[in-house]
């Protein structure tokens, strides 16, 4: 499990704030000084998101296998099984938010940098047709830094695999809600990052297809401040909205208790 730090030790990684637990702010994982967002867990974000008691986990002993063989790949894995406490990047299940039925579907960065594999890509593809098949609206929470390459085709297949289902999904006529965090990068941005039918992000959150250093790299020049973030999606029209996480008060009657 990640490790739990005391309020002296933690401190905003943007600004320097430190930490104080009995904040309300703080409790969401957002500064109260800077407003910046800290990654996190997927659990801990299933907590803050969904009514309490109401979570329930889908394909939870599925994870990825070793296709290719690829050196020290499976240390990896077992290491970040260790670390997170789960067997994937992907914790998916069916919930209740605000009273109403919902798939959920949360990536993990702190696994392999949520990376999507096989295991990852066919847990988030059966959730979304089990969502088609009893018809609720599919919500998913992207944190990753795209496809996992000790998986190499296997792992790009998963795109193509999501997007037919997504495809498949929308023809049901029913919603697909995605919540960009940061980061959110390759190929998870492009097969269902930005294909819902409302994109939401938080304030600040990484978004793209190849990382920024790639990119600087590439161009041989360093890209403004604002690059790949959620504020520059916005303007150019592919999000939404940002919802800072703590625009939830006055909590509702349902709300789990952050």
């Amino acid at each position: 499990m990640r490790r739990k730090l005391t309020d002296a030790a933690r401190r905003c990684p943007a600004c320097a704030e430190p930490a104080h637990g009995r904040d309300r702010a703080w409790r969401l994982e957002v500064c109260p000084r800077c407003g910046h967002h800290l990654r996190l867990a997927a659990a801990a974000r299933v907590r803050l998101l969904v009514d309490r008691g109401t979570f329930v986990e889908r394909d939870g002993g599925l994870a990825a296998a070793d296709p290719l063989a690829f050196a020290g790949y499976r240390a990896r894995l077992g290491a970040a099984r260790r670390q997170t406490g789960r067997r994937e990047g992907i914790l998916t299940g069916t919930a209740r938010l605000g009273g109403h039925r919902v798939a959920l579907a949360v990536f993990d960065f702190a696994f392999l940098g949520g990376s999507m594999g096989t295991g990852v890509g066919e847990r988030l593809t059966r959730l979304i047709e089990h969502a088609r098949a009893i018809r609720v609206p599919l919500v998913v929470c992207t944190a990753s830094g795209g496809a996992r390459l000790q998986e190499g085709i296997f792992s790009l297949m998963q795109m193509a695999k999501v997007t037919a289902a997504l495809a498949r999904f929308r023809q049901a006529g029913v919603p697909c809600i995605t919540v960009l965090t940061d980061p959110t990068t390759g190929g998870v941005t492009a097969s269902i990052g930005l294909l819902g039918d409302i994109n939401l992000a938080e304030p600040g959150a990484l978004i793209g297809f190849a990382g920024p250093r790639v990119i600087e790299q590439t161009l041989r020049q360093k890209p403004p401040p604002s690059f790949q973030r959620a504020e520059s999606f916005l303007e150019r029209g592919m999000l939404d909205r940002i919802v800072p996480a703590r625009s939830c008060a006055p909590p509702s009657p349902r709300c789990s208790g952050c």
